[in-house]
């Protein structure tokens, strides 16, 4: 993606079902489970380079020792930061208990040497950022099985609504983040869970451990998370751990956010992306399960590991920008579809260069288009042969030199454009800091017949066409074709996301700039108004069902006139020949990528109430002239 846009968080979890002996026996180590998930963070790196924390909850702590650890960091080395902060920890403690008894302490009396750890990765998408809003986030309780600790890839579409039920019950949060919220919920229904089986069990005459452990056997986890998200609109996936040993898992009713899974004899291990646990696991793909669309995944303290539903979904739509470019394209169905993206294209690009195989040079904009470039190549190469066959066929008299000049026809690809270093633009001021932009990218030189060959660039999508801009078509330009073509293998993007992607204002997207500059153009100035009156109307009535208006904006006009008028905008001044945009349309989308119907940042189709009203606010706050307010 040239316009670089934050990913969703990524998160991991690991629990060891086996006593800390027996990986040190089978692997050499205790720390299997730090190990792994230290592997799966980095594994997942892509996925949040804000900030990083990992928690570890240890079974078999005596009293008066600690027994839930957390270390988080901040900043693009937070990962290293997080666990040479744990290994310090151990370091530390090894030291100090050799000053206080003379000896070394047996690895499972370390920090961090415990049976269950979560980890997470963050990229934040609400402006709110410091340690403070680093997860994993605790709640902490002198009754170990109210101990709570949470880590997750999520947005709530509705925190202001479940804020003031919070606030019904008699609850004073002390921030109103969504992730602060969730563990309050969850939280207050851990407190009543346990309270209802002290009471329960309390008159049988127990006390001490006793009650403890029959309270911490008999906890309903599932009706905890099934009544905290009950309310809850968004996409989410959330990991957790008690203090008392139990963890899970659990995902959204539509499947918006992405989990997966793998379990045996000695482990269970989730993570957002399948990939990873291929990897570090060395599994098969097979082995490796999706959490399904309002599932949990929950492992007891005894290790007993239960599936449950708890939720039924809604329509699944998992989010189908995981597939074109958050998620790592080492998945093997994320790497087929991302190719099949490009191959759907080869047809629509043939008919934007005219059908003129000889004149034209193929290439991908890096690093992320590269897979759908090869898709794009494969589909073009099957149009060559086709064509090649039928002048073959249609030869009166082949003879060998004839047949010999049809097949040396090539699809002509060339790698044109390069990521160079990350300029310090931030030094310039003005036009200075654009033209330094303008060297982000740099070109091979050599690769294109000045005047006569056409260049085709694919990036996998096109959001704010700045880069494009500013640096890739002015760059481009410099090689003197007669036109470029940029392609996209993701259809226009059009509206804001707020399921966990940092996509979220009205006026940053080229095509809806687009779309209101035709407005204008063609005399219908009043639309934006009107759309925003509606807009205005239906927030004044928070329980009638809300409605997309901000649809209107894009109605009057064809994907293709949109196209036209974004090719105008991402043409630099100066550009020395015409360029022209195609985009993927939402059927090929559909067809590449079957499961994973989440589509609402191209459709306007937000597959729950809340992220309807979210992306009519945005609109408001556009036509407001305030469109940095979400």
């Amino acid at each position: 993606m040239s316009d670089a846009i934050k990913h969703e968080c990524g998160i991991a979890m690991i629990r060891l079902l086996k006593p800390l002996g027996y990986y040190r026996e089978k692997y050499g180590t205790s720390f299997r489970g730090l190990d792994l998930l230290y592997l799966m963070m980095e594994k997942q790196h892509n996925r949040g380079q804000e900030g990083a924390g990992i928690a570890c909850v240890k079974l078999g702590a005596r009293p008066g020792e600690e027994y839930l650890f957390r270390e988080r960091a901040l900043g693009t080395g937070a990962i290293g930061e997080v666990f040479d902060g744990v290994h310090r920890a151990m370091e530390e403690y090894r030291a100090s208990l050799l000053a206080e008894r003379g000896g070394t302490p047996e690895d499972g009396e370390l920090p961090f040497a415990g049976e269950i750890y979560l980890g997470h990765l963050r990229y934040s998408t609400t402006g709110r950022s410091g340690i403070s809003y680093t997860h994993p986030f605790l709640r902490r309780n002198n009754w170990r099985s109210r101990n709570l600790c949470v880590a997750g890839n999520f947005n709530l579409t509705n925190v202001d609504e479940i804020l003031a039920d919070i606030v019904a019950r008699g609850q004073h949060p002390r921030h109103n983040a969504d992730t602060f919220i969730i563990l309050e919920q969850l939280g207050y229904l851990l407190d009543a869970e346990v309270q209802r089986l002290y009471d329960r069990f309390r008159p049988e005459g127990l006390r001490g451990e006793a009650l403890n452990r029959r309270i911490e056997e008999h906890l309903d986890i599932e009706g905890v998370i099934r009544r905290a998200s009950a309310g809850w609109d968004g996409g989410f996936v959330i990991v957790g751990a008690t203090g008392s040993g139990e963890s899970f898992v659990f995902r959204d009713r539509w499947g918006i956010r992405p989990a997966h899974y793998y379990a045996d004899g000695e482990i269970v291990a989730v993570a957002s992306e399948r990939a990873v646990l291929q990897t570090v696991l060395n599994v098969e793909t097979e082995a490796v399960k999706e959490l399904p669309a309002g599932g949990a995944l929950v492992v007891t303290r005894a290790g007993k590991v239960r599936l449950s539903q708890i939720a039924e979904p809604v329509g699944p739509t998992p989010c189908s920008f995981e597939r074109i470019y958050f998620s790592r394209g080492t998945d093997r169905d994320i790497y087929r579809e991302r190719k099949e993206l490009g191959r759907l294209l080869a047809g629509p690009i043939l008919e934007e260069v005219e059908g003129d195989f000889d004149r034209t040079v193929f290439s991908f904009i890096p690093n992320t288009a590269e897979v759908a470039y090869y898709g794009m190549t494969e589909g073009l190469n099957a149009l060559l042969d086709r064509r090649k066959a039928e002048r073959i066929a249609a030869l009166e008299r082949p003879d060998r030199e004839r047949v010999a000049e049809i097949l040396a026809h090539r699809v002509r690809t060339e790698k044109l454009a390069v990521k160079d270093i990350k300029l310090r633009t931030f030094i310039a001021e003005g036009s200075t800091r654009n033209d330094l932009a303008a060297h982000v990218y740099d070109i091979t030189y050599g690769t294109v017949v000045p005047g006569e060959d056409a260049i085709v660039v694919i990036d996998d999508s096109i959001v704010r066409g700045t880069t494009l801009r500013r640096s890739i078509v002015k760059i481009l330009g410099r090689l003197s074709p007669r036109r470029i073509v940029v392609v996209s293998s993701s259809p226009q993007v059009r509206y804001p996301d707020c399921y966990g992607i940092d996509m979220a204002r009205m006026g940053e997207f080229i095509a809806f700039a687009a779309a209101v500059e035709l407005l204008r153009e063609s005399g219908r100035e009043e639309v934006p108004r009107e759309v925003y009156l509606k807009c205005r109307r239906q927030a004044e009535e928070p329980r009638v069902r809300p409605v997309n208006y901000v649809k209107e904006i894009y109605a009057p006009f064809t994907d293709r006139e949109i196209s036209e008028r974004i090719a105008r905008m991402i043409t630099p001044e100066g550009c020395g020949c015409p360029v022209s945009v195609v985009y993927q349309s939402l059927e090929n989308l559909h067809r590449a990528c079957p499961n994973h119907g989440g589509d609402w940042y191209f459709s306007g189709d937000y597959p729950t109430p809340g992220g309807v009203r979210l992306v009519c606010r945005a609109y408001m706050n556009w036509y407001e002239g305030n469109p940095l307010k979400r």
